[in-house]
């Protein structure tokens, strides 16, 4: 896999796992009492706080793996799994108890400050985008593509932020329908990449296994 087409993957499923469009409508239901700059202070420092976090997987994820003895195939059979979950609950158009529970928004709308949990964490860098990131990281080859993982996490976050701005601004443009329509598409393509990550697993486990 070639620079662009790396970026491309890196860029499309994290984009899709992360999926801050969605995560918008709930981000303006937990800051119902918020002015518009105070949701726009929230979401940057719910998207600092994600893209923290998933910088230091993308560094740190090979030596968890060798503390805790498992192997990339393993994971990334147990990634394709999570991320089909939430894939099927986005076709349905519904967000999913992958990602946060019931119980978690409700915390969310009761708290002064949601930023950190649950905006940052579950619903920007929940279990899927994690994996995304971990996955990604043991597919880059060489020093540009694992640069390139940096940039485009940071990028990803940067959108999610501008996305989420836009919703605490303007949240009368949010149409539901469209949403819904969004949502769909993406958990399709999200499905795409979990199918994909599981058929890279089985390849690494025996190579020859799906032809060449």
């Amino acid at each position: 896999m070639n620079l662009p087409e790396y970026i491309l993957l890196a860029a499309s499923s994290l984009f899709i796992i992360v999926d801050p469009v969605a995560t918008a409508p709930v981000f303006v239901a937990m800051t119902p009492t918020d002015t518009p700059a105070q949701r726009a202070k929230r979401a940057r420092l719910a998207c600092v706080v994600a893209t923290i976090v998933l910088l230091t997987f993308a560094v740190a994820g090979r030596v968890i793996f060798k503390f805790l003895g498992l192997t990339m195939p393993a994971f990334q059979i147990a990634a394709s799994i999570v991320l089909l979950m939430v894939a099927l609950d986005m076709l349905q158009a519904q967000r999913s108890r992958v990602r946060e529970t019931d119980e978690e928004t409700e915390a969310g709308t009761g708290k002064d400050d949601i930023s950190i949990t649950p905006l940052a964490i579950p619903l920007l860098a929940g279990p899927g985008a994690i994996s995304t990131v971990i996955v990604l990281q043991n597919q880059a080859r060489g020093i540009a593509q694992h640069a390139a993982l940096f940039v485009v996490v940071t990028a990803v976050m940067f959108a999610s932020y501008l996305i989420l701005r836009f919703a605490a601004h303007g949240t009368k443009f949010l149409n539901p329908i469209a949403i819904k329509i969004i949502t769909r598409v993406m958990g399709l393509l999200l499905a795409a990449v979990a199918v994909q990550f599981m058929l890279n697993a089985l390849q690494e486990l025996k190579p020859g296994l799906l032809g060449s």
